[in-house]
């Protein structure tokens, strides 16, 4: 039964009387259980480095194709799922995409066990973690109508941020929760070339019981926003709107490459630095951190001017990445891949508070998840992209320079669309009200 009958956020004396509690209570249900969707999407990301220790016998190509698979089929289920809260309602859809996670998480658990399992197998396990990737479209979409415009920013970015947080939750976890049987809820552990004993399978099975309870919490305690619920036709609109499609080109250079680095640091590194593989997990921590940081400087300095800078220190610290690579020298390898994070995560959140500013609200929320399912995609062809760059030129330094030149690209189309003063953009804003 819904808590609400009436909504509307920006009415002050609404907001403040009654709106607000509301609107956090299904904030602080929708990040922990966005976080596990994350968690899900990106367990390969750390189990794929593994497999080939515990009597797997996969390729290096194999491997980044297991990374990315979660990514391709994530980013292609965030257009079902941006168009499902406006369809079947915000709570609704979110105990359906929080409860099929334990069906990825239980089969990789069985999986991992048995050297003997086919790689078409685990390409299919892979492929159903991309169940955790579409969520962040629909919990985006949802936790857009619950807030007035000026704090749309802020709430997206923590949202955002804090549901980003699962993939650096999943790498910093998982090397600790492998090596012990304390948490060996079925099976046998491993053995590797040392000696040492690991149970692999609770990278998958440790998340099972938090995602049921999650999906309870959502159950009971989440709200469908009243006249939210849209057709699919009526929001399909948005693929109409020029500005759709440039705001999904700055989303895809920001949190593309957030999501797309995320899933190949940890093999870079295992390739290139393999003794600094337990740091893998600082990436995505930095930049989810980074996120609800973006929203809020968004909030106060605009989004426009915020994502601008975002795109200049990326390409720095893409530079930065190529001439440490050269060298060899992990110190500024890191350093420099962490201002690449920072600021993909910065990014992320500065280009989200953007979309409000731009379209009215009916059209926001299908923009946000229409913007984020393409973004996604980074997930998949950031680590593919690093392995066609390896195996023909044999370093990753080439993918860097694409990078570079989509960051160029996605610079200028904000200066001309959203950031000089003359913008027909402003005449938009005005329209939204």
């Amino acid at each position: 039964m819904a808590r609400i009958n009436y909504w509307n956020p920006e009415d002050e004396k609404f907001w403040k009387s009654e709106g607000k509690k509301h609107a956090q209570r299904n904030l602080w249900i929708s990040v922990p259980s966005l976080m596990l969707a994350f968690i899900v999407w990106q367990i390969w990301s750390v189990v794929a480095i593994r497999l080939n220790d515990i009597g797997f016998t996969f390729t290096d190509e194999q491997l980044f194709t297991l990374a990315a698979i979660p990514g391709l089929v994530g980013a292609t289920l965030r257009f079902v799922y941006t168009f499902a809260v406006g369809s079947i309602g915000g709570k609704n859809w979110t105990v359906i995409s929080t409860g099929v996670l334990a069906i990825p998480a239980i089969g990789i658990g069985f999986a991992v066990q048995n050297p003997d399992t086919p790689f078409s197998i685990m390409l299919l396990l892979a492929a159903l973690c991309g169940l955790g990737g579409g969520n962040f479209s629909s919990s985006s979409a949802n936790i857009s109508f619950f807030f007035p415009k000026k704090e749309k920013g802020t709430a997206l970015g923590i949202n955002g941020g804090l549901g980003n947080m699962g993939v650096s939750v999943v790498q910093f976890v998982t090397p600790l929760i492998v090596t012990t049987g304390a948490f060996a809820f079925a099976g046998k552990g491993q053995v590797l070339e040392n000696g040492q004993q690991i149970w692999l399978q609770n990278a998958a099975f440790i998340w099972v019981i938090p995602i049921v309870i999650m999906t309870l919490l959502a159950y009971f305690k989440m709200d469908n926003v009243p006249g939210a619920k849209q057709s699919v036709a009526d929001q399909f609109v948005i693929v109409k709107r020029k500005h759709t499609w440039i705001m999904t080109v700055l989303y895809i250079a920001t949190f593309g490459s957030f999501i797309g680095y995320s899933a190949a640091f940890p093999l870079l590194l295992k390739s290139q630095f393999p003794e600094y593989i337990s740091l893998a997990f600082l990436g995505a921590l930095v930049a989810a951190a980074a996120r609800p940081v973006g929203g809020w400087l968004a909030d106060k300095l605009g989004g426009a001017r915020v994502t601008a800078i975002v795109f200049v220190v990326m390409s720095i610290g893409a530079l930065g990445v190529i001439y440490f690579l050269n060298l060899n020298q992990f110190a500024g390898f890191l350093g420099a891949f962490l201002v690449l994070f920072l600021a993909s995560g910065i990014g992320s959140g500065s280009t989200f508070q953007m979309i409000p500013q731009i379209f009215i609200p009916k059209e926001a929320a299908p923009v946000i998840g229409f913007s984020a399912a393409f973004a996604a995609y980074g997930s998949f062809l950031i680590p593919k992209l690093f392995g066609w760059s390896i195996d023909t030129t044999g370093s990753y330094v080439t993918a860097f320079y694409f990078f570079i030149g989509f960051y160029v690209i996605a610079f200028a189309l904000n200066y001309f669309y959203y950031q000089r003063k003359t913008t027909e953009v402003k005449q938009l804003v005005k329209q939204a009200g």
